[in-house]
């Protein structure tokens, strides 16, 4: 911050307009022009001002005062698992959530040292890792949280593993002992559970009695869940938390936590003010978002009004899993359709049909190199022979469809890809020829320059070297057996990442580094671990971070 800005707290300086920020930071906050705002500035204004002011709600417009010991706002992944914590210890629970129904878990989970990991025969050196996912934040973190999650995840896993086996399911360890060494490498912490062939996409739901897993084990340790009740802000006063002020069904409900209040709302991938704020180049990489509906920020905001810091770096979860038509660009401007396929290491080329990036490392990387492309859109080319390249390209983690050398199963099967570029051809969004020219013709791509491109492609597979870009041997395929396929693709959003700045006891902080008394912070509400990009080559780190830290705080508050 310039001299202008240094007595605003930065809390105070995001909600600032774009036009008052801009001038501030050259020095001008006193002195601006007299001219009035630009229809443009005054948009931009208004998507800056994301944070807003923090509502105030008059004692006489709250209908309900609940006491309770523990506050969990949120009933997704890791609110079921800090509930659960906190109250099969005894302690009182009270747990709002948003939407008429609890989200779920989410499938895999990442753990280290878990007994399905020791029974594998698998080991991952701590420090290993932990500097691999500090590498990946490019130092944006706080390291000290790898560490935590590293010796505490298996435990969380472990208990996670005797709750699906009561429910009558099984949880897998995706192994990995085999697997042939890539330019990044792959950490095996990932665990899935097997699921009902008929249950819902990310394994949410057990169909067979239409019931939650952790949900139903919530409600029989205790805890007290109030659906479609979302936080509107926390109770604090001299820098602590006591509580929250949710919006119930016939009003305001304010609800008093002696032990704590654990936020976890889901992140903002759902409010696209927010997203342009303060991620624009985000909207750029996806055409679909996948993330769960009413992750608007509320949890982010209601931190931040009661004097939490946020991470100064903005990052998003995009995988390359979207199909566009061939007349259509990638990003936010576009809704595409799924394209499990996508983050395999296929041929990947620009709109002047000419390849720009290494196609193998983890699933954003192509979705940023996208963006210094034409319209940030990625063309995939493969052929008829695809089925064998999927199996030889010994893709770990979700967009693996082969199962995993012990029996794990994958997110999506052979047969469910199939089923998916079948009805995406039949929707136009793939376009299959029986020659290269009549491929880049329908791709909208230069015939000449694709046909040279895969030549190249096939050249390198054939010496089994790839010089322009350093591609693993065993991720080159060619395009030779006709017919040819193709199609345009772009990312699909999961969730954002940057979140309220926790300490190693998941407290939010302030702007000096010091803990705000009642307030902790977890799931992607929570930040302090993530910049840039998302190291998808730990299967299931968010998710496995998130249920540990959780399961931690439940226990902590617990024991108070």
């Amino acid at each position: 911050m310039t001299k202008a800005t240094k007595g605003l707290s930065r809390r105070a300086f995001l909600g600032l307009g774009a036009t008052a920020a801009a001038l501030a930071g050259a020095g001008l906050a006193g002195c601006a022009p007299s001219a009035a705002p630009t229809k443009d500035e005054e948009a931009a204004a208004a998507v800056n001002d994301w944070l807003g002011a923090e509502p105030e709600i008059p004692e006489d417009k709250i209908v309900e005062t609940i006491d309770t010991e523990i506050l969990v706002c949120g009933a997704g992944t890791s609110g079921l698992f800090a509930a659960c914590s906190a109250a099969e210890e005894g302690a009182k629970v009270v747990c709002l959530e948003k939407a008429a129904i609890g989200g779920g878990v989410r499938d895999n989970l990442g753990s280290l040292n878990s007994r399905l990991q020791k029974e594998a025969g698998c080991e991952i050196d701590e420090n290993e890792i932990c500097n691999d996912l500090m590498r990946y934040a490019d130092g944006y973190c706080n390291p000290r949280l790898y560490h935590i999650w590293a010796q505490n995840s298996g435990e969380a896993i472990d208990w996670y593993q005797d709750r699906l086996e009561e429910a009558g399911f099984q949880l897998f360890f995706e192994a990995a002992n085999d697997a042939k060494p890539s330019i990044y490498k792959h950490w095996a912490t990932g665990h899935i559970p097997s699921w009902p062939a008929d249950a819902e996409f990310a394994g949410l739901k057990d169909v067979t009695n239409g019931k939650i897993v952790l949900g139903d084990y919530a409600k029989k340790v205790g805890v007290d869940f109030r659906f479609t009740t979302p936080l509107v802000k926390l109770v604090h006063e001299n820098g602590k938390v006591t509580g929250a002020i949710a919006k119930g069904s016939d009003g305001y409900i304010k609800i008093n936590a002696s032990k704590g209040t654990v936020v976890c709302t889901g992140g903002y991938a759902r409010n696209e003010d927010m997203l342009k704020a303060l991620q624009p180049q985000t909207l750029n990489k996806y055409s679909l978002s996948i993330a769960i509906d009413g992750t608007t920020g509320d949890g982010i905001k209601s931190c931040l009004w009661a004097g939490a810091r946020m991470d100064e770096v903005h990052t998003a979860m995009v995988f390359d899993r979207v199909a566009v038509k061939p007349d259509e660009f990638g990003g936010a401007q576009t809704t595409g359709s799924l394209f499990w396929m996508g983050s395999n290491p296929w041929l990947k080329v620009n709109l002047n049909g000419e390849r720009f990036a290494n196609e193998s490392g983890p699933y954003d990387y192509i979705l940023n190199a996208a963006l210094t492309q034409p319209n940030h859109t990625v063309v995939d080319i493969w052929d008829s022979d695809y089925e064998t390249y999927l199996e030889q390209f010994d893709i770990h983690g979700c967009a693996r469809v082969y199962p995993f050398e012990n029996g794990a199963p994958t997110n999506m099967t052979l047969e469910t890809v199939k089923g998916i570029n079948e009805g995406l051809l039949a929707d136009g969004y793939i376009v299959k020829a029986d020659t290269i020219e009549e491929l880049a013709k329908g791709l909208g791509l230069p015939v000449e320059n694709l046909k040279k491109t895969v030549d190249r492609q096939n050249e390198n597979y054939d010496n089994q070297v790839d010089p322009d870009f350093g591609k693993e041997a065993f991720r080159l395929s060619p395009v030779r057996k006709a017919p040819f396929y193709g199609v345009r693709t772009s990312g699909y959003m999961l969730c954002t990442l940057d979140g309220i700045t926790i300490n190693e006891n998941f407290q939010a902080v302030n702007e000096e580094g010091e803990a705000i008394e009642g307030l902790y912070v977890t799931g992607v509400d929570s930040g302090s671990y993530y910049a840039h990009t998302y190291p998808n080559m730990s299967t299931g780190n968010c998710c496995g971070r998130s249920v540990t830290f959780a399961r931690m705080i439940g226990k902590a508050l617990a024991a108070k």
